[in-house]
């Protein structure tokens, strides 16, 4: 059975997922969404996860937010050494939002004006910081402020993802996810 499991730092993580995939993954291929709680517990339980899964056939992605972390390269690298502690570093692949997941959100303001009922949104996407959201220092501030706190992490998430542009191309880190998830399913 080909399955996609995925470890994620918190449960707006989970929810967005839970909205996206449905319409990202090939038929045939589960998915399966194991939330932590916090980076510092993704961390500490990530090795132990995912040698203990019982399938297989399984594939690992780790999703988590860069968050205040100075070089997500660092990071990123100190992932997939977990990875590789397990004993399936082939079978996963690594993925940071580039600061936090709410990044994903800016990249496409017509799907936050969608998701959260608010008008008037999507014409703000040709402004500079949300041409290129990934830059921003505070993504899940800048979301709750344009959204006038309408915006709220599980719920939002699980609201905006259902109408988040696959292809779309502001958000290098969103990009990149949607990418390792299509060629790791392919694989």
């Amino acid at each position: 059975m080909r399955e996609v499991v995925f470890l994620v730092e918190e449960l707006s993580a989970k929810a967005l997922l839970e909205s996206l995939l449905p319409r990202l993954l090939p038929e045939g291929v589960l998915f399966r969404i194991i939330p932590f709680e916090g980076k510092q517990d993704l961390e500490k339980q990530v090795v132990r996860r995912i040698r203990g899964y019982q399938n297989p056939a399984a594939r690992f992605i780790v999703l988590r937010d860069q968050d205040s972390a100075p070089d997500c390269t660092v990071l990123k690298q100190r992932l997939l050494t977990y990875c590789a502690d397990s004993g399936k570093a082939r079978d996963c692949l690594v993925r940071i939002a580039c600061t936090e997941l709410e990044t994903f959100y800016l990249a496409d303001l017509a799907a936050v004006e969608e998701g959260l009922a608010i008008s008037g949104l999507a014409k703000l996407q040709g402004r500079r910081k949300f041409r290129a959201p990934d830059r921003l220092g505070s993504p899940s501030l800048e979301l709750k402020t344009l959204t006038k706190n309408r915006y709220e992490k599980v719920a939002g998430s699980r609201a905006i993802g259902k109408y988040l542009q696959l292809d779309n191309p502001r958000s290098a880190s969103f990009h990149h996810l949607i990418t390792g998830v299509r060629r790791l399913c392919a694989v």
